[in-house]
């Protein structure tokens, strides 16, 4: 089996390409091997290539500079999933796709379903829904997976940003009124590869097409996954600690609204697949704990 992962050096990519290495024949792209701004570049590498499975981890994810870049995340995040959908129906090729909890407006104040209209509140949102509703339109053999608040020891992301911040300032003041499910990569990387594999063994997998949520169990804030951070040892390398202060978002305004709740159920996919990813608290203290993530890991 041949698998394409498009977005390698992503959060989740960098995962994947361990997880998915055991399914098949893995080919792994990055933005300097296939160009998402271009439909031509979309189509041409991926008819030559002809894999069975396309994994797209690949996105625009800069969320306040979408804002601003509105057209440029529509077309990476909202035009070339299509184009990767259409491909992958004229291959029969599975198409493996990741949204997020951006899609909805964060008005209720229960976990969302699968079943919840999507109201996005910002312009990386609007850009992650057209992508999923271009896929539905064009794939025949398709999983959409709404992630949320996604983090891992290296790269961009909010764990990274308050540690470099830590050790800049003697207090750090944190929204401690958006609550969400903060998910380690890997273990989204993980469910991934075992869902792959239960799909491709399912007798009708059309019947099983569609979007599921893949979040971590429970809740929180921003302030209090810091806080959890901290517990864990994320600023021991420290002489002084930063000081954490909780903050309402009224006091942390950015360009792009974000979604006040956004908890998501994974009951779908319990049900459908028998997956389900551990509590956020418990897998941050195991990414930070991990023997690779000394001290460097998240500088």
């Amino acid at each position: 089996m041949k698998i394409l992962l498009v977005g390698k050096n992503g959060q989740v990519g960098g995962e994947l390409q361990s997880s998915l290495a055991s399914l098949g024949e893995l080919t792994a792209w990055n933005r300097q091997d296939i160009d998402l701004s271009n439909a031509d570049s979309i189509r041409e590498k991926i008819r030559k290539l002809q894999p069975d499975v396309i994994v797209s981890a690949a996105a625009y994810t800069a969320v306040d500079k979408a804002e601003t870049e509105p057209d440029l995340a529509m077309q990476v995040n909202g035009i070339a999933p299509g184009i990767m959908a259409e491909e992958a129906r004229q291959l029969n090729a599975l198409l493996v796709h990741y949204s997020t909890d951006y899609v909805f407006d964060g008005t209720k104040s229960t976990p969302y379903t699968e079943q919840d209209a999507p109201n996005p509140a910002n312009e990386y949102g609007r850009s992650k829904l057209a992508g999923e509703q271009s896929i539905c339109a064009a794939a025949s053999r398709f999983l959409i997976f709404r992630t949320s608040w996604v983090y891992d020891a290296h790269g961009k992301n909010f764990l990274n940003t308050i540690k470099r911040l830590g050790s800049q300032r003697s207090e750090l003041t944190i929204v401690n009124d958006q609550l969400g499910a903060p998910t380690w990569s890997r273990e989204i990387a993980r469910a991934t590869a075992r869902i792959i594999a239960l799909y491709l063994a399912h007798p009708d997998q059309r019947q099983i097409n569609g979007i599921y949520h893949l979040t971590a169990q429970g809740q929180t804030s921003w302030f209090g996954f810091a806080q959890a951070a901290a517990q864990c040892g994320l600023f021991d390398h420290l002489d002084h600690p930063p000081a954490l202060r909780a903050i309402p978002t009224a006091e942390f305004p950015t360009p792009a609204r974000r979604p006040m709740y956004s908890v998501l159920s994974n009951a779908k996919l319990l049900t459908q697949f028998g997956v389900q990813l551990p509590d956020w608290d418990r897998s941050l203290q195991e990414c930070l704990t991990l023997p690779d993530n000394s001290n460097k890991a998240l500088d």
